[in-house]
Order: structure tokens, then sequence, then C-alpha cells
């Protein structure tokens, strides 16, 4: 049921942090943007199923399945999405995460962020697709 011809963007947050996913919300959906949520990387995974998405941003530690199992779940199942993931973290960037990120070559939203960070990093992200 993806409908890649609506006007309307949407983005699906997947993080299990409810202050975050609604500071996301708020600002977001202040932005005109369709916003769907998903607690972790398991849902986040069954909303794709269900809704067509222009960006991802997935925290990379979620509990049921981390942000980096669900990122190779897109890149396997929806390549074209792949590029349209936006990380994020609130650990200190070393070891495995930084390896990951480094992999995956995909932008880096560190916790926490402000507003105005989140709405940069979603209009950067989309760009290429305004074009």
């Amino acid at each position: 049921m993806r409908n890649p011809g609506a006007n309307v963007r949407r983005i699906l947050i997947v993080d299990d942090e409810p202050a975050i996913c609604e500071v996301c919300l708020k600002v977001l959906t202040g932005e005109g943007f369709e916003v769907d949520i998903a607690a972790n990387g398991k849902e986040g995974e069954d909303k794709l199923e269900e809704k067509h998405y222009d960006l991802i941003l997935i925290d990379i530690r979620t509990p049921v399945m981390n942000g980096k199992q669900l990122y190779q779940h897109i890149s396997e199942k929806y390549p074209e999405l792949a590029n349209r993931v936006i990380l994020t973290s609130g650990e200190v960037i070393g070891g495995d995460i930084q390896g990951f990120l480094e992999l995956a070559g995909r932008p880096f939203l560190p916790k926490p962020f402000t507003p105005k960070d989140l709405k940069i990093i979603v209009r950067d992200a989309l760009k290429p697709m305004e074009k």
C-alpha cells in the first residue's frame, strides 16, 4: 500500500525515547510533514510495509530491533530508501557505532539535538529529492 505520488512528504521516526519523539513530531509537523513514530526497529519495519516514506530518522540504539538492523533491512528490501536515512544516537560515538556510521555513510544527528538542528538535517537530506 505504498503511495509515492502523495503531495505531503512523510517521515518515519524510529526512537524509543518519548521526549525525542514528541520533539520530532512537533517540529516536523510544524514544517508541514506527515510524521509517524515507531518505538523500535521492528515497529519501523512494520510501518515501512504499510506506507511510503520520504525520509527515515533512526535511533541506532532501540530495543527489539536496533537501528543498525533496521538500516540493513531497509538497504536490502527498500534500497531506494537507504539513501534517505538519518541516523541518531545519544551515546558516545566509538567502536562499533563509529564503524557502522562510516560504513553506512548516512547523515548523523547526535542527541540531544535542537529543533533547528533537526530542521537543517531534514532539509539537507531531502534536497536531492527536490531536483
